[in-house]
């Protein structure tokens, strides 16, 4: 075979062999980018490298680092986006001019952001430690072309002497020297080996070269200084860091961020603080709590909240509405402070009136007083007032706005988990939340279950520490992001408040710890006393109730016409149970009234029975009746409304269960036995020590009282009325009487004698007034600065409402003296005095079971914090930390400056005996902070801001350590339990929840089945899978409710699929879903659910010996 005829057969051969291994690769399959060159620095002895490329990144030159070692001339020409700068240049009317400097500062940008923006790893920062130093050595040349963008992308590889026999390579394609494009993204690229190839790729970029800028080596230094990859942080640097990024805008105090202010307001800092914290809450979340205490102005900080959000909200193009829902005793006040701040297009209604609305798209803002009032999902109040604040805003132009809504109440962890929960559904659904926690119906059933199940513990230090645990976690989740509270104390720890008042002479009076009353009962009378407590509370000896339990013992026949009998007919009992035991708290004299209608009553039932007639009437408001002590008035009623009520039931003595009628005759003797126990009781110590020794000598002493005004509360009338008459009779004359019946008329008299803020003539015609709740709220006292609870305020929060009369802004006074009573037993000394009504405490606690523990994480459950904490003592600890770092900020603003331009990730290793080999991250995304502790073992645990900042806290002096070895992977770790928690919260978002209550499957589930009916327009159809989608989010309590009862009441009667889609159009119908989305999410969402969910290190820190 001739010589030629041989390299033709061998040419085709190649040429066949193309088919059958490409040289494209596309990083699939394992066949990337990376690994080519690998190979080729593997099978060949590369002396030049060559690399063009439009992006390059510092982690992808660490991936192969490791290949070049040994290749002696390596260069890297880079583009630069030019498009972008002439964009700019554009922008301000110039002409783009490609300069060195321009393009050394664009690129050295873009090296630092992909330092910023690297994966956390440690192998990654070494390779971007190793790049800076290959730079700054000169191992590595680099340059920048300033005047086009570079889009190709060439990898030239050569040997240091040309031969003919394959002496180099050309890569060529779509990937740049990154990460992603040497082995994730999928690329096209294909390797060259002819010589001609590598020619024409070597000249070409020797050209560009020639045409390229040297980069300045002493940018890649300032570089790594201005990265996190600096390790020279301080632990103060990195724990201020810490702070500003925490606090963020809060830092900064603008005085001129609230303004016009009614003639006689003072700006005070606090209050603009609150009206600034409230707003930007508010606009994140659609609602937040106001819980300043009672005092410090919150109807004002309201009203400068709308101002602020009328002028902000489409200003002047649209003109919010705000509406503001208040009880009836305070619609006055309000009416007075918003005339006085000019705020346009408001309206006030009553609680009851809600219903009444006509337009519930007018409204942008719904401000509730005294929101706490609506804790009760049940409660049709509370529906009103939900579907109120999920409706839409329709704007003039037809677009749809969330409403805003600011709930104005004392602090809501004085409520039960379920209270607080159902108050925060009011602006938040209950499976889709803008909160950490995405769904916080999960979040709650597991604090709710907890919180039930300490009720069968005995031991009171379990049940408080389990308490704290508890609320510990609500007030972290939930109650924190939503709320705005400042305390009396706050102002006067932090010296910037502090200050602010004094100089504008603005002074809150020191409000002392509750001084104790004791009344000892003789031997005779306390015997009687735990009797009867004992008979109010044993459930096995005591009384049953049997009186207001009809309708549980009624037959079969009879009850099924009843829903919930049982329940109802045990909270009946409670209410009167837990009314009796109040009374006796209260005053003998209104116990022996209340106990005697209670005998009455009971006397009535019995003679029905004997007559033969039951009336069963659970329409007629009897929770109402028998909690006023109104048996006779219910009777009436009852007989008034047999005919025309269908609820009321007509019975006959054979229509109850055995034992209904002997438990009523069982009670009788014990009802009667009490009555007669207690006519015998003439003496009334509490009173006796109260006029005798109290208000004789001490309540009207000038050392305490300067002004000589004295308010006394009780829950009860009776005792009101009964304290009136007998402190007339032993010449305590001018004494003012509230009560419900004679607010309205007695408000002009009670402004003028105790009103401190009274703009008219001040008068003196009375000095003590007392009154049940009806002044517990929206008035001003505080010409009086001494109060007297005649009876147990047992609801923290209603003490403090109590208090808050006096304790006001205007009051003179520079102490508050609040007295409580306590029963003890007739002892001669003062241990066993104390001992004695704490004892007796204890027995109203077990008497009043559930309805005295509504306490707050920091009372003690012991005594309810009426025997021995400071009223006022609760602060914010967060505060301190901001009003340091503002202090900090005037006095070294150029520190500040430094320390707010420390990059993200910013860390520091420090000394610790006590938690070694540990770290804690601060990790954050759009929903959510999180500070994560993980433990040498790898375990974590979830700190508070408050912890972490206590572990984050330094001084100046302290110096840095290294990094210990567990770093990175604990960072990571960290960074997963984020990631985590996320992905749950995300599939919220994404409408997909694999976790519905039994509740809530079978109201979807009954839904579903409507959408099967032939007859089912298509408005119907999209009004029920809007339904479907608003139990889905938990956007009502109540839906889920109505939908399931609709399917309960026709189960056994069968009524036609036709009326019955009637039925449930009226029920979906009542709810405001025509704004509701359908479908699933819409692409825009989904992106901004992945950006909202990624989460970024913020700063981190290491200990270790």
């Amino acid at each position: 075979m001739h010589i030629s005829q041989f390299f033709r057969i061998f040419a085709a051969t190649l040429d066949t062999s193309i088919y059958m291994t490409s040289n494209f690769f596309t990083n699939e399959n394992q066949n990337t980018l990376l690994e080519k060159i690998e190979g080729v620095f593997q099978y060949k002895k590369v002396h030049f490298f060559d690399a063009l490329v439009g992006y390059f990144r510092a982690s992808g030159y660490f991936r192969i680092r490791k290949f070049i070692t040994n290749t002696p001339k390596i260069r890297f020409l880079v583009g630069i986006n030019v498009d972008k700068l002439t964009y700019q240049a554009n922008q301000q009317g110039l002409l783009f001019n490609p300069n060195a400097e321009q393009s050394q500062e664009e690129f050295f940008s873009e090296i630092k952001r992909n330092i910023q923006e690297a994966k956390y790893d440690k192998e990654v920062e070494d390779g971007m430690y190793q790049f800076i130093e290959d730079i700054t050595t000169g191992k590595i040349q680099m340059r920048i072309h300033p005047k086009q963008n570079i889009h190709a992308k060439i990898y030239i590889f050569r040997e240091e002497v040309y031969h003919p026999h394959g002496y180099g390579s050309v890569i060529t394609g779509s990937s740049n020297l990154t990460e992603a494009g040497l082995e994730k993204n999928f690329e096209f690229n294909v390797e060259l080996r002819y010589d001609d190839d590598i020619q024409f790729a070597t000249e070409t970029f020797e050209r560009l070269w020639e045409e390229s800028v040297e980069i300045d080596i002493s940018h890649i230094e300032q570089i790594k200084k201005e990265s996190y990859l600096n390790t020279d942080f301080t632990p103060y640097e990195v724990y201020l860091k810490f702070l500003l990024e925490y606090f963020g805008k809060s830092i900064d105090f603008d005085p001129n961020s609230v303004s016009d202010l009614p003639k006689g307001y003072k700006k005070l800092s606090y209050q603009i603080d609150a009206v600034n914290d409230g707003f930007a809450k508010m606009m994140k979340h659609n609602g937040f709590f106001l819980s300043d205490v009672v005092g410090l102005g919150k109807t004002v900080i309201s009203a400068l909240i709308a101002k602020k959000f009328f002028f902000a909200n489409g200003f002047p193009m649209h003109r919010s509405h705000t509406l503001v829902v208040v009880p009836p005793a305070m619609k006055e006040s309000w009416e007075n402070t918003l005339a006085e701040f000019k705020l346009d297009n408001y309206k006030i209604i009553t609680n009851g009136s809600l219903h009444k609305l006509k337009d519930p798209t007018l409204y942008d803002l719904i401000i509730v007083d005294e929101a706490h009032k609506f804790r009760s999902d049940s409660a049709s109040m509370y529906n009103e007032l939900q579907k109120l604040c999920k409706t839409k805003t329709l704007r003039s132009d037809g677009s749809l706005h969330d409403k805003k809504v600011i709930l104005v109440s004392a602090t809501p962890l004085n409520n039960k988990p379920e209270d607080i929960a159902n108050l925060v559904y009011l602006f938040q659904d209950s499976k889709d939340s803008t909160l950490e926690e995405g769904n916080l119906q999960r979040f709650f059933r597991e604090q709710i279950d907890a919180y039930r199940k300490l009720k069968k513990h005995k031991d009171i230090n379990y049940i408080s520490a389990e308490i704290k645990t508890i609320y510990s976690k609500i007030r972290s989740k939930v109650v924190e992001p939503l709320t705005v509270r400042r305390t009396r104390t706050d102002l006067m720890e932090n010296d910037a408040y502090r200050k602010d008042l004094e100089e504008q002479n603005v002074h809150f009076p020191d409000v002392k710890s509750p001084q104790k009353i004791y009344y000892q009962l003789e031997e005779d009378l306390e015997k009687l006393y735990d009797k009867t407590i004992q008979c109010l509370s044993d459930t096995e000896q005591g009384l049953r109730y049997y009186r207001y339990q009809a309708i549980k013992f009624l037959k079969p026949n009879k009850k099924s016409k009843y829903k919930k009998a049982d329940m109802i007919s045990m909270q009946l009992a409670s209410i009167m149970k837990i009314l009796l035991v109040k009374r006796i708290d209260s005053s003998f004299y209104a116990f022996k009234q209340s106990l005697k209608r209670y005998y009455e009553a009971n006397k009535v039932m019995l003679d029905m029975f004997a007559n033969g007639t039951i009336y069963i009437a659970p329409n007629l408001k009897v929770n109402e009746l028998l909690s006023e002590g109104r048996e006779e008035e219910l009777i009436q009623l009852i007989e008034k409304a047999k005919y025309s009520d269908p609820t009321i039931e007509i019975c006959t003595p054979d229509d109850f269960e055995d034992g209904f009628y002997e438990g009523i005759k069982q009670d009788d003797v014990l009802l009667k036995n009490l009555v007669e126990e207690w006519d015998n009781v003439t003496n009334d110590p509490k009173l006796d020590i109260f006029i005798n020794e109290y208000l004789s000598q001490k309540l009207f002493d000038k050392s305490i009282n300067q002004e000589g005004k004295l308010v006394i509360f009780s829950e009860s009338k009776e005792t009101t009325q009964y304290l009136s008459t007998k402190l007339k009779e032993s010449g305590f004359d001018r004494i003012l009487t509230v009560q419900s019946d004679n607010r309205t008329e007695n408000m002009p008299i009670l402004e003028q004698n105790f009103d401190a803020n009274y703009k008219g003539e001040k008068k003196n015609d009375y000095n003590i007034v007392i009154s049940t709740e009806v002044l517990a709220e929206g008035v001003n006292l505080h010409r009086a600065n001494v109060i007297v609870n005649y009876d147990t305020p047992w609801n923290s929060t209603r003490l403090m409402q109590r208090i808050g009369r006096v304790n006001r802004i205007g009051s003179t006074a520079k102490e508050v003296h609040i007295f409580n009573f306590f029963p003890t037993s007739k002892v001669n000394n003062d241990i066993e005095l104390e001992k004695k009504a704490k004892m007796k405490l204890f027995a109203f606690h077990a008497a009043l079971g559930e309805d005295s523990q509504i306490y707050s994480t920091d009372e003690n459950p012991e005594t309810f914090g009426l025997f021995d904490k400071n009223v006022d003592e609760e602060r914010d600890e967060k505060l301190r930390y901001l009003m340091w770092l503002r202090q900090l900020k005037e006095e070294q603003p150029e520190l500040i400056k430094r320390i707010s331009k420390l990059p993200m990730r910013a860390r520091v290793g420090r000394k610790s005996k006590f938690i070694p080999n540990s770290t804690i991250a601060f990790i954050r995304n759009q929903r959510r902070d999180a500070f994560v502790f993980v433990k040498a073992d790898g375990t974590t645990e979830d700190l508070t801001f408050l912890e972490a900042a206590k572990e984050f806290e330094a001084r100046l002096e302290e110096k840095s350590i290294p990094l210990h070895d567990k770093h990175h992977e604990q960072i990571a770790v960290a960074l997963n339990l984020f990631a985590n928690k996320e992905e749950g919260a995300k599939l919220i978002l994404q409408k997909v929840n694999p976790a519905q209550g039994p509740n809530e499957k079978k109201a979807i589930a009954y839904l579903d089945g409507f959408l099967n009916i032939p007859e089912l327009t298509e408005n119907e159809r999209e009004l029920i899978t809007k339904a479907k989608q608003a139990i889905t989010t938990g956007k009502f309590q109540q839906l889920q409710r109505d939908v399931n009862r609709l399917k309960t009441a026709t189960k056994k009667t069968p009524i036609k699929p036709v009326i019955l889609l009637e039925q449930l159009i009226k029920i979906i119908s009542a709810y405001p879903l025509e704004h509701i989305l359908k479908g699933t999410i819409a692409p825009i969402a989904e992106q901004r659910i992945i950006k909202e969910f990624t989460p970024e290190i913020i700063i981190s820190e290491s200990f270790n010996v």
